[in-house]
């Protein structure tokens, strides 16, 4: 399988930069040094609550994560992860609660991830991301999936262990797979799902099934979702993406057939695009580019040549 890694350099996917954070996983079992390290002056700590945090806007123009030292942070024991630490040694934690805490000054709002993504430093970006995929896999896995009893939190947030049955059980990840699909005219496939607007056009994708490679999901979802058969796969990129546990895997792949038959259940339309079709269509108003953080967006980009118009903008 050959990849185009190398490709996207210059054009970063969204919550993939370098964040500066070091995980420091060996730190996790360490409560003393936990201890520790939550007690320090430097630490920070920030609260998320149903995949939200709170964002506020800088006097220069930036968005920033609001945090606060630990010695200020709303109480909480069980639900305290440690996320890593920079290169200056400040320690950051998640605090999840069941709410988001106001702000005096009124001017943090809350944010999810595909809004925050897009604003946040590359650092902030990178503790969100690990934050929210914590707290949702923390909210839906509280029982032994062994025996059925309620397990409690271990590692920092990065386990949780059974006490009836001795188990322990681990964040999952979903792995996904994201296409571009070309044919030999160089037109580019793109689908619309069933619940998105009028005009909304982005690349196939779907889940990794048990005893299956990659290259095979996306054969198999490129049929299943636009009746296409596909023959070369490449890899371009991965993307976290805890919505609620996903990672998803970008490809280019090659069709070997053209004529397109959707499945109606996700996807509601297909169609093959030139670059000259893509061009009018998004100057026209007649398709809308993806928007937000998704890779889908960077895997047409490297096919069309140029950024896309970003959504509401002609090109």
């Amino acid at each position: 399988m050959t990849t185009w890694t190398d490709r996207t350099a210059d054009r970063p996917i969204s919550l993939t930069a370098p964040s500066g954070i070091d995980r420091s996983a060996h730190h996790r079992l360490d409560e003393a040094w936990l201890a520790a390290a939550w007690s320090h002056p430097t630490t920070r700590c920030f609260v998320v609550s149903g995949g939200q945090v709170l964002i506020d806007e800088t006097p220069d123009g930036r968005t920033e994560l609001v945090m606060t030292p630990s010695f200020e942070a709303p109480l909480t024991e069980a639900h305290r992860y440690f996320l890593g630490n920079d290169d200056e040694g400040t320690s950051y934690f998640a605090l999840q609660k069941d709410a988001l805490p106001g702000r005096m000054d009124q001017s943090a709002r809350p944010a999810g991830l595909r809004e925050a993504g897009l604003l946040l430093s590359p650092r902030e970006a990178g503790l969100m991301v690990h934050a929210v995929a914590l707290e949702n896999w923390q909210r839906l896995h509280r029982f032994c999936s062994r025996c059925g009893e309620r397990t409690v939190i271990a590692a920092a947030g990065h386990i949780r262990r059974c006490q009836a049955c001795g188990a322990e059980h681990y964040p999952r990840t979903d792995p996904a797979v994201i296409m571009a699909v070309t044919d030999d005219e160089d037109r580019i496939l793109l689908g619309r799902q069933v619940h998105w607007p009028e005009g909304r056009f982005s690349t196939l994708a779907g889940f990794v099934e048990p005893g299956e490679s990659i290259e095979q999901s996306v054969r198999r979802e490129v049929f299943e979702e636009a009746g296409i058969l596909v023959g070369q796969v490449e890899y371009v990129a991965s993307q976290p993406w805890p919505f609620p546990s996903s990672l998803m895997l970008g490809f280019m792949a090659r069709a070997v057939s053209t004529d397109i038959e959707v499945d109606g259940d996700e996807i509601h339309e297909a169609r093959w695009f030139s670059r000259e079709d893509l061009r009018a269509g998004f100057e026209s108003g007649e398709v809308l580019p993806p928007y937000g953080i998704s890779i889908a967006a960077r895997l047409i980009e490297l096919w069309y040549g140029k950024p896309l118009p970003k959504p509401g903008s002609a090109l």
